[in-house]
């Protein structure tokens, strides 16, 4: 794990474009925000909140941190995406150019986290939504891959099947440790860690890898229980209109009905898509699913 200064290279008034764009970042610039979102010539890192429809609470100084980061480990020589299709493959499907992991690297040999931000199946809010999650984990000395996905049921499934087929493939080389891996998703993206936890990879055309050890799940209202779920953690406000907290109550109730490990916390008056929660009563629930993961690992 790096020690990085973070010199402001970017600040809350640099144009989101000009991060895009940035030769540092090659042809990947374009995923670090949803690309499926209509970004201006004017908007600044302070003004990313507005296009991100459903979320609360975005944080300005965690945009310009992450992104930061990300320029200083590039810059130091780490790299920081990875393809999970080939050429051949993107150019059967373009859609597929769209897709890739960005990986915050925790310490050599460190359990393994991947997270998937929602969007309601329309865009990926990844800036906001698993970026910063992963950021946090690999200050802890995990490593923590975000995905990008295709924002369709289907083909996000896929996507994750197919990430976790790459991360197990490619462990040695990454120098990671898969076993015990864990399942990140807020709203859309926690239903896609649910349904991967729940059914495999091979269920989305994948080999048959390993389930993860915990799966984690922010404001999704998923209800489904099928009785393969693996231990789960969820978390949700009580004003949240999208994802209705007593029906995530109910399935984690129903997963421990099973003898399953299942925990989830609900804070009194958030809405939905509060990300890391910072100054609200959600902070800190990161540090809570953290302890749950460790303690569900073999």
């Amino acid at each position: 794990m790096m020690n990085f200064s973070h010199t402001a290279v970017f600040t809350t008034d640099t144009k989101v474009l000009d991060v895009m764009n940035d030769p540092t970042f090659e042809d990947y610039g374009r995923l670090l925000f949803p690309i499926d979102k209509k970004i201006s010539r004017d908007m600044t890192l302070k003004e990313v909140g507005s296009i991100l429809k459903w979320y609360s609470y975005v944080k300005t100084e965690r945009t310009v941190e992450i992104v930061n980061d990300m320029k200083e480990r590039t810059e130091a020589g780490e790299q920081i995406f990875y393809d999970i299709y080939t050429d051949e493959e993107k150019r059967a499907d373009p859609a597929k150019k769209d897709t890739g992991l960005f990986f915050f690297r925790g310490m050599s040999k460190r359990k393994t986290a991947i997270v998937n931000a929602g969007g309601c199946f329309s865009y990926v809010a990844a800036i906001h939504d698993s970026f910063p999650h992963a950021l946090e984990l690999s200050k802890k000395g995990y490593n923590a891959f975000a995905l990008i996905y295709r924002p369709d049921v289907k083909s996000a499934c896929k996507d994750l099947a197919r990430a976790i087929a790459y991360i197990h493939k490619h462990a040695q080389e990454l120098e990671i440790d898969v076993s015990d891996y864990s399942l990140w998703g807020g709203a859309a993206g926690g239903c896609m860690a649910a349904w991967l936890g729940s059914y495999g990879t091979a269920a989305f055309g994948e080999a048959d890898y390993p389930k993860p050890s915990v799966v984690t799940m922010q404001y999704a209202g998923l209800s489904e229980v099928t009785g393969h779920e693996p231990p789960t953690y969820g978390c949700v406000g009580t004003n949240d209109c999208i994802a209705y907290y007593r029906i995530m109550e109910d399935r984690i109730r129903k997963i421990r009905a099973q003898g399953t490990n299942a925990k989830i916390a609900v804070f009194g008056g958030l809405p939905h898509g509060f990300g890391l929660g910072e100054g609200t009563a959600a902070e800190g629930w990161i540090d809570e699913v953290v302890t749950f993961w460790e303690d569900n690992m073999k």
